[in-house]
């Protein structure tokens, strides 16, 4: 034991010493783990997560917390393994000015295992951002549960679910998958605002490859269980999907500059480039009047939105269904729109619920809705109707009705059924609806409303194809006109589709300062 005349006699403390060796330390823990796993890094076309932050954060602006952290386990030879950091870098720093927190593994240390430390630091980045009102961007790129440390390595994960949930639709969740992201880890960005991956080097499942074979008997790659593609595709668990990271955090950044920080702020806006007032011409050559002719709507919004510029989500998924975000106006607008190139435009299961996320997601972070619609009805099936597209449809309705944002829907061509009640009609609560000329609303188009009206009269005609054709032309002239809805007050106006820009500009402009009031309430009951 050190005696207190050993203290006296003791070198004193030299603070610039110390500081040289705190320098030394910390430069060693920013260069990571030894040249041969930084280069099995790039091997596999991944980047570091130093590289990672580099380009997620304006230069010079990120601020890491507890990079002196390290795991307290002691089993199956841990105690000789204690790097800094534990795995996982964390903190904040600003992304086009402004303050985002993040956190990102590590795969080089422990494959990027969670473990007790590394738990702890990700919930407190976590809870630094709730608490500051700040976006939270997760980098993942590990290996699951750390298996050294047991049941405490669950326990972090669970600690991070229930923090996803609380923070959801406060503040901005991003998860960015770079890498292997298995068991409960899958889970975290599941719970998110949006997921993005890359091809080729991220991966997404419950129970690996092996343990499918094991169970199933079915032999597949860790890329055709989860994959990049399989999500963004087939899954929807991904809403984007990029060949390389620095084109997929680029991307992180731009919708970063289109969300607001939290719930409580409107987004921001951008300096107007593109005159509001620009007519929007084109549009009548980009719609053909025949109904049953499809077009891209893409091409549609972009025409209407400010400089051509749109970021669609889930564009692999359910792509009868247009979900994007863009400017109007130099305000961040979520444009909800029927695609009639892919399945003449219907609703089904998986389209409704991208739309209902989506439009979910907008009301969250006070984003004004644009819905263009064109819309024959719901897809028929024995798969849809067992597959409970009721309950899925009625998710999108419900997401409508609960919305209290700014609301602008236009009927572009048609609106039959159930899907036009649906696509955000006057009837569940849009602020302010439109048409173009030639828009056909109604229950049904006007061939299979003939049919159920004039069966019998049609069957006992002399010339039953001439008689179907004459009773459809007067129910499309009595009930299917262009200002049939706009006559009962159901729509606000018929509109020139070269003023549809000009017309959306105005309206989002009227009701930029709209606040409404709902019933006192713990939370609705979704039909999930």
């Amino acid at each position: 034991m050190t005696t207190f005349d050993e203290l006296l006699a003791a070198p004193p403390p030299d603070l610039r010493r110390s500081t040289a060796e705190l320098r030394r330390l910390k430069t060693e823990i920013r260069r990571g783990p030894d040249p041969g796993a930084t280069g099995r890094q790039h091997a596999k076309g991944k980047l570091t997560v130093r590289e990672r932050l580099d380009l997620l954060f304006d230069p010079e602006t990120f601020t890491e917390t507890e990079p002196l952290r390290r795991h307290r386990s002691t089993g199956f030879g841990m105690a000789d393994r204690r790097p800094h950091g534990d795995g996982v870098v964390t903190g904040w720093g600003r992304v086009h000015g402004r303050t985002v927190f993040a956190y990102a593994h590590d795969f080089r240390v422990f494959g990027g295992a969670l473990g007790e430390a590394h738990a702890a630091k990700i919930h407190k980045i976590m809870d630094l951002a709730l608490s500051a009102g700040a976006p939270l961007v997760g980098l993942n790129d590990g290996a699951g549960a750390r298996i050294q440390e047991g049941v405490t390595a669950l326990a972090g994960y669970g600690g991070i679910f229930r923090r996803n949930a609380r923070a959801s639709g406060v503040i901005p969740q991003l998860s960015v998958v770079l890498g292997p992201c298995a068991g409960g880890a899958a889970y975290s960005p599941a719970l998110t605002d949006f997921v993005f991956m890359v091809r080729g080097t991220s991966q997404m499942f419950l129970t690996g490859p092996d343990v499918v074979k094991a169970v199933t008997g079915e032999e597949i790659s860790q890329d055709g269980l989860g994959g990049a593609g399989v999500h963004a595709g087939a899954s929807g668990v991904a809403g984007f999907a990029y060949d390389d990271e620095a084109d997929c955090i680029e991307d992180v950044r731009f919708l970063l500059s289109l969300l607001p920080a939290n719930n409580r702020e409107l987004p921001p806006e951008a300096p107007l480039t593109d005159p509001a007032e620009r007519r929007t011409d084109a549009l009548t050559a980009l719609v053909p009047a025949d109904p049953a002719r499809s077009y891209d709507m893409r091409e549609v919004v972009e025409e209407i939105v400010d400089d051509g510029e749109f970021f669609e989500v889930h564009e692999g998924w359910a792509r009868n269904v247009v979900c994007a975000l863009a400017r109007l106006g130099g305000q961040t607008v979520g444009f909800v729109a029927n695609q009639p190139a892919v399945l003449a435009g219907v609703l089904d299961i998986n389209a409704s619920e991208k739309a209902a996320r989506f439009v979910s997601t907008c009301d969250a972070f006070n984003i004004p809705l644009v819905t263009l619609v064109d819309v024959p009805g719901f897809l028929p099936g024995l798969d849809q109707e067992h597959g409970g597209v009721i309950r899925h449809g009625a998710k999108l309705l419900y997401a409508y009705c609960n919305a209290t944002v700014p609301r602008v829907s236009v009927v572009l061509r048609k609106a039959y059924g159930g899907a036009y009640i649906v696509m955000d009609s006057q009837s569940i609560g849009a602020d302010l609806t439109y048409a173009w000329p030639a828009n056909e609303i109604a229950v049904m188009g006007a061939e299979g409303a003939a049919n159920v009206i004039f069966r019998r009269e049609i069957a006992a005609a002399a010339d039953p194809d001439a008689t179907r054709s004459r009773l459809v032309e007067e129910y499309r002239a009595e009930l299917m006109h262009s200002y049939y809805a706009a006559e009962r007050g159901l729509v606000d106006d018929v509109i020139d589709p070269g003023e549809t820009r000009r017309v959306l500009v105005e309206a989002l402009a009227a009701l930029r300062g709209k606040h409404a009031d709902l019933p006192e309430r713990k939370h609705g009951n979704v039909p999930l």
